[in-house]
């Protein structure tokens, strides 16, 4: 009896396991959310989209460009730029800046060895040195006062000679 009820189960084709395996792999393959949920959702974002203005998905400027290079475009362009902006210096301070300029020193060292200076330079001192005197006078300074400044160191015999 036993051989019976063996030959009574129906054993199942290759054909037909085939197929069951691959719905089990249809069903495990669809499992969880589609892809792109995180940007496709059909809420009110999508609803607000549509009432919005199409917009045209390039980036960019729309403006028409022009192949053709004129000179009036190029000279506007030009003039518009910005001019530096100058500070404005008290006149204590623009005295200073005056006194340390390092290419000012120069060519008084220059005209003090007698050197001769090209125009440019020669421009340069005058400018410089008549800003100078602008500004000690603005200021109130005389040469007397800078006279007594710079006097002459003593000879050590005439110093023992006072004590």
């Amino acid at each position: 009896m036993l051989k019976n009820k063996s030959k009574q189960k129906s054993k199942i084709s290759r054909q037909e396991i085939n197929e069951a395996s691959r719905e089990l792999k249809k069903k495990r393959k669809h499992k969880g959310l589609p892809s792109g949920s995180r940007f496709n959702n059909n809420d009110d974002s999508q609803n607000q989209k549509s009432t919005k203005a199409i917009k045209d998905p390039r980036v960019g400027s729309k403006k028409p460009i022009s192949l053709v290079v004129t000179d009036s475009t190029n000279v506007s362009k030009m003039t518009k730029a910005s001019k530096p902006i100058k500070t404005i210096l008290s006149p204590e301070q623009e005295l200073d800046q005056l006194e340390n300029d390092p290419k000012l020193e120069q060519l008084l060292d220059l005209v003090e060895q007698n050197s001769k200076l090209t125009q440019e330079q020669q421009l340069y001192l005058d400018s410089k040195l008549q800003r100078i005197d602008e500004l000690m006078q603005e200021l109130g300074y005389t040469d007397a006062d800078f006279d007594d400044v710079e006097e002459k160191p003593e000879d050590i015999v005439s110093l023992l000679k006072r004590n």
